[in-house]
């Protein structure tokens, strides 16, 4: 079976789902990504960053951006980011998992670095969610 997503569905998709974490989280942990979003977080909480009251800007061509993401002015422990996990505003509902990258990296996060250390600062400097065709 062959199913094509017309943009106009994607954009509205996105827009439905992207307000879910406004005034959310993203938090970055090593190691392996779980299996799915409603899998317990697997490795160690390095940092938690904080959505905008309005975390994405309208879709468009099926691409959501991210707005400015409230970086973590002191990491919670030291390792290598391996995945991120992103939370609505109660802290406890996952949205979506993703991979992370240093910034340039193409990951679904890019971090300005994945090696991060206790008590530095960590920033999300791009994240865009796509819905493929």
């Amino acid at each position: 079976m062959i199913l094509r997503t017309a943009i106009v569905s994607r954009n509205a998709a996105l827009d439905a789902i992207t307000p879910l974490l406004n005034s959310g989280f993203l938090r970055v942990y090593s190691g392996a990504m779980p299996a799915t979003p409603e899998t317990a977080a697997s490795g160690t909480l390095l940092a938690e960053l904080v959505f905008n009251a309005t975390a994405f800007g309208a879709a468009a061509a099926g691409v959501a951006t991210a707005n400015a993401i409230t970086q973590d002015a002191s990491a919670n422990n030291t390792g290598v980011a391996g995945y991120v996990r992103l939370l609505k505003s109660d802290g406890t509902t996952a949205i979506f998992d993703g991979d992370a990258t240093a910034t340039g990296g193409g990951g679904f996060a890019e971090l300005n670095s994945t090696s991060i250390s206790a008590g530095a600062a960590v920033q999300c400097t791009a994240m865009t969610i796509t819905l493929p065709m």
